[in-house]
């Protein structure tokens, strides 16, 4: 039974609000098509925030950039106790989600989720954000050019997420 609601939530949300539409008098489908014009509005004004963005990212990981800045830092991260199986997940979760679910996907299949590996990147997945695509996309909708102190603080808010994935992740070992 639960099942079925479960599968049924999405329109019986939608009936709902049609419903409460009508009673309230409102052009329930003028509102709804108003709405989409805005919606593609916000779509083409980010699009080139977003291009550009997904663009940079490939170009970082194809020139070999993401791996030389990874072998950077790893000495460092095993001195913090981060271990360095998640460090590549470390550095794309901010650059982008599916790059990340990608990485992540890897660390699974390769250490398996039950793993100290595996649940500390499963709680980096689940704890941290793609700051730059969230940048590109927020900032660039409102046309907001001057992110400096933003990027620090997502940066360094990031990191505590990281370390407080490790540490969670020991104790439920």
């Amino acid at each position: 039974m639960f099942e079925y609601i479960i599968k049924a939530i999405i329109p019986i949300i939608i009936i709902l609000i049609v419903t409460y539409g009508v009673v309230k008098n409102v052009k329930v489908y003028e509102c709804f098509i108003e709405g989409a014009k805005e919606g593609l509005g916000i779509c083409l004004r980010i699009f080139p925030y977003l291009l550009a963005m997904l663009i940079a990212i490939n170009v970082f990981r194809a020139s070999g950039a993401m791996d030389f800045l990874i072998s950077i830092i790893k000495p460092g991260v095993d001195k913090v106790g981060v271990p360095p199986e998640v460090v590549p997940l470390v550095m794309m979760k901010p650059l982008s989600g599916s790059g990340a679910v990608g990485v992540f996907t890897d660390v699974v299949k390769q250490y398996g989720p039950d793993t100290f590996v595996g649940i500390c990147a499963s709680i980096i997945m689940g704890s941290t954000e793609t700051i730059f695509y969230t940048l590109a996309v927020y900032f660039g909708a409102v046309k907001i050019k001057k992110i400096r102190h933003t990027l620090w603080v997502a940066l360094l808010v990031d990191m505590c997420a990281v370390l407080i994935a490790v540490n969670v992740a020991r104790f439920l070992i």
